[in-house]
């Protein structure tokens, strides 16, 4: 197969930047050619956290100018990331871009994801064919629409003999367990419930901060058992799989209504660390309770991973599984979702299916992601 090089664009639920990388496939076999973050501006970021809540009640106008903002935003990421590359535009084949979920309601009678950022800006800025919305087609065959990353982890990642599971740790944590090549068991992916979106919102409602450097102000408190329990008891942690979720669901209103529940005054530093013990356990607890795969290896991407104290306490519930960083397989932690849909745009471009049905639940294999053409 011929050297290609596509663009990646991740925005995730964690909203601390857009990840934007440029990478080129040899043989199926991604490499970075150049990688840049762009930051989201504060107002902006402010503004996607009230959209992302329940109780928000904004206008279509509101609605209308945030997609053209989140449009411009990865516009200027894409140009930028471009502008550090010494590569000629021309020879970029296109751009998959995630586009930010605003709201990822895959159940109930008419099911939908939601991502904004007008890929017609992309192109326009661009002039490179850009691929988006590339959940909405799994979603009408039947799926979650979401983790789209296995089938990009089973293409790169998978091992002959070993059994391998790919932890994300982003807003939300998602799994994608690949079995060995030697094996007839299929590939899965789910999310396992809150990764860093809890804790991330907690901190920042008390310390006026974005995240919890290496867990410290989680590692200064003590974890509240029955509170623990309060959260782990969450219908959603006990779901068959296929499943997915995201902010919508499990947010600070999520938290506080079962802190209400509570009745008890628990001091700040402790429900943080009560926060980490939850993301840690529920990831833990999806890995030991799989059916028919034993965990081989665990390899963890995503923002969580600099987050020490949330990788010490999932090691703890998982102490005979070795817990790596995926740069030893050669996928920098913090670029494999972007890197997974420049390749999901390369499976679109080539008339090829992006989701894993086994994954998604989805009725059978499809090509996602609407194009944009230059």
């Amino acid at each position: 197969m011929a050297k290609s090089i596509y663009i990646g664009l991740m925005s995730g639920t964690s909203l601390d930047g857009v990840d934007a990388v440029m990478v080129s496939f040899n043989n199926n076999i991604p490499t970075i050619l150049t990688s840049h973050s762009h930051p989201i501006p504060q107002e902006l970021q402010h503004k996607l956290i009230e959209f992302t809540q329940p109780c928000w009640q904004g206008s279509i106008v509101q609605f209308g100018i945030l997609h053209q903002q989140l449009g411009q935003l990865f516009a200027n990421a894409s140009k930028t990331l471009i502008k550090k590359s010494s590569i000629d535009p021309k020879n970029i084949h296109a751009i998959g871009s995630h586009g930010q979920t605003i709201w990822h309601q895959p159940e109930g009678e008419f099911p939908f994801s939601l991502q904004l950022g007008d890929p017609n800006l992309i192109t326009e800025a661009t002039n490179i064919t850009t691929i988006a919305d590339f959940r909405s087609r799994d979603i009408a065959a039947g799926g979650q629409g979401a983790p789209l990353v296995p089938a990009f982890h089973l293409n790169v990642l998978s091992h002959p003999k070993l059994n391998r599971v790919i932890l994300n740790i982003g807003g939300i944590a998602n799994i994608s367990i690949l079995p060995s090549q030697e094996s007839d068991n299929p590939v899965l992916g789910f999310d396992t419930g809150p990764g860093n979106g809890l804790i991330d919102a907690w901190i920042r409602s008390n310390k006026n901060t974005n995240f919890d450097k290496n867990g410290e102000w989680a590692k200064s408190g003590s974890i509240q058992t029955k509170l623990l329990n309060a959260l782990l008891a969450d219908p959603y942690f006990s779901m068959p799989i296929p499943k997915s979720t995201g902010k919508e669901f499990f947010n600070l209103n999520w938290l506080e209504k079962i802190l209400k529940s509570e009745l008890k005054n628990h001091k700040a530093e402790d429900i943080q660390a009560t926060l980490t013990e939850l993301t840690a356990r529920t990831i833990a607890d999806s890995i030991k309770n799989l059916d028919r795969i034993s965990c081989d290896e665990l390899y963890v991407c995503g923002g969580g991973i600099h987050n020490q104290f949330l990788l010490e306490r999932l090691q703890y519930h998982l102490p005979n599984i070795p817990i790596k960083s995926t740069q030893i397989l050669g996928v920098h932690p913090d670029w494999m979702e972007a890197i997974a849909f420049a390749w999901l745009a390369k499976q679109t471009m080539e008339e090829k299916a992006g989701n894993l049905p086994s994954a998604t639940g989805a009725k059978g294999l499809r090509i996602l992601g609407a194009i944009y053409h230059a």
